[in-house]
């Protein structure tokens, strides 16, 4: 079965092609700036070097177009690559649990939470009708990102809210990077060669979150209910106390649309630091004695320390510590500081390990009695396997 997985931003789309006989990547490649007057195209086929084009690709529809024309085409040594199943890795479907079929119900949910995530649903809707318009013999499959964290108790998603807005309004914490946390969760397995790990895992990148997972369960997220909460983001707030709105629209002027439009893309690194969303200029300039940038940094740690305190209590303990994401696997400087002063919790990182990190390496010193990691995300393959389950069974 050939599965195409598709991940969908609001100006990009990237898929991969996987042939689940043997999790083997047939094709890969995306569309970079959809809708502007000039677009980014991007393919490679097996191991072969990416070819990249400009052309205008006008909305997520003609990005459908391109990826099904690329793959049907001839080309490069290859024959054309059959498409049996499209799995997408959806965001929010509330109530909707693990992956399941796209139907009418199915999207009618996702535009009931599109204000949950309005950056994300309604685009992903959009895909699916282009996907299913265009290839109506081929299953569609949702893998949600908040399917993953089903098993988190009740007890960790509840808000302190009249409790008809919870069961008659889906108001409470669902928790998002499902595909993420559960990548991390059966891979660390399989490298460690055990089923029943305490993990915290630090999916950290343009959007941030800590998961606690215990023998492979999801049991806390640091998200909430939306993908604007938990950790700051590249540029959105996090966690936020929502009556500090009162008084920023008393003394700002704006109106609350303003003020969460701002939130959205004002925030995060790029708010704190007013000179960049990407952390790597963020520790740059930290380096160079930039007291915003500093900020900035230090606050994201904050961030990821305070989770990783309780759901250290939350887990009752702590076998091994994982770092995935952009930054997670990429910056040895906020890894070294999330991890800075914390012996006393077992967590003991090497600094040559951690500035030359090695694939299925840990990073603890030798002998410390607790695993650190890196394990490069592999989203796409989790959800091209949640698919395949959701379809055979």
């Amino acid at each position: 079965m050939n599965i195409l997985v598709v991940n969908i931003g609001s100006t990009s789309f990237k898929f991969r092609l996987f042939d689940m006989r043997d999790e083997r990547v047939l094709a890969r490649g995306g569309v970079e700036d959809v809708g502007r007057p000039v677009s980014r195209t991007t393919l490679a086929c097996g191991d072969a070097e990416p070819r990249t084009a400009q052309q205008p690709i006008r909305d997520q529809a003609a990005a459908v177009d391109w990826c099904l024309a690329a793959l049907a085409q001839p080309g490069a040594g290859r024959t054309a690559l059959p498409v049996d199943a499209v799995g997408f890795k959806a965001i929010h479907g509330g109530r909707l649990a693990d992956a399941v079929r796209v139907t009418p119900d199915v999207l009618t949910v996702m535009e009931d939470f599109a204000a949950a995530a309005p950056a994300h649903n309604p685009v992903y809707v959009a895909v699916m009708r282009a996907f299913a318009a265009r290839m109506p013999g081929v299953p569609l499959v949702a893998a949600f990102e908040t399917a993953f964290h089903q098993t988190i108790p009740a007890s960790r998603t509840t808000f302190a809210i009249p409790y008809e807005w919870t069961a008659e309004h889906g108001v409470r914490r669902y928790g998002f990077h499902g595909a993420s946390h559960q990548y991390v969760a059966e891979r660390t397995a399989e490298l460690l060669g055990r089923s029943d790990l305490r993990i915290i895992s630090c999916h950290l990148g343009g959007s941030s979150s800590i998961c606690a997972i215990d023998s492979g369960r999801s049991v806390a997220n640091s998200f909430g209910m939306t993908p604007q909460s938990g950790l700051p983001h590249n540029n959105r707030v996090g966690d936020f106390d929502a009556y500090a709105l009162l008084v920023l629209r008393a003394r700002t002027g704006l109106d609350f649309d303003g003020l969460l439009a701002a939130m959205a893309s004002r925030g995060g690194l790029l708010g704190i630091s007013g000179l960049s969303n990407d952390m790597r200029q963020i520790c740059d300039a930290a380096a160079g004695g930039h007291e915003r940038a500093e900020l900035a940094l230090s606050t994201f740690v904050e961030s990821v320390r305070h989770y990783l305190g309780a759901y250290v209590v939350a887990l009752g303990g702590l076998d091994v510590l994982v770092f995935t994401g952009g930054i997670g696997e990429r910056s040895a400087e906020v890894r070294r500081r999330v991890c800075a002063g914390l012996d006393f919790l077992g967590i003991r990182l090497d600094a040559e390990r951690n500035a030359h990190p090695r694939p299925a390496t840990a990073l603890s010193v030798e002998g410390a009695p607790l695993r650190i990691l890196v394990v490069p995300a592999n989203e796409e393959l989790m959800v091209a396997r949640r698919a395949q389950r959701a379809l055979t069974g």
